[in-house]
């Protein structure tokens, strides 16, 4: 008698409550996904490309971003130095 107690509330529970909703939701399962094809079937040649590292600057480079970042600095205190004041805003020259 408890069996059939329980299946009529359940029943009488499932027709007044909402559907559930989110993640821990009963319904259809589905089969997990295939994985995907590899990408690169053959193997990377480390050899063949030249390591860069754009974070490394030549001192050219490391001279010039120090005066320009003096220049904005400068700037913002309301200084304007250098031969082209106009250009700090990355112009080029």
């Amino acid at each position: 008698m408890l069996d059939h107690t329980v299946r009529l509330l359940l029943g009488v529970l499932k027709t007044c409550s909402p559907p559930p909703r989110g993640r821990h939701r009963l319904g259809i399962r589905t089969s997990p996904l295939a994985a995907p094809p590899p990408s690169h079937t053959e193997r990377l040649d480390g050899a063949a490309s030249a390591l860069v590292r754009p974070y490394v600057l030549t001192p050219d480079e490391r001279h010039r971003q120090r005066e320009r970042r003096r220049t904005l600095y400068l700037a913002t205190l309301g200084v304007d130095v250098g031969p082209h004041p106009h250009l700090i805003h990355g112009g080029a020259r």
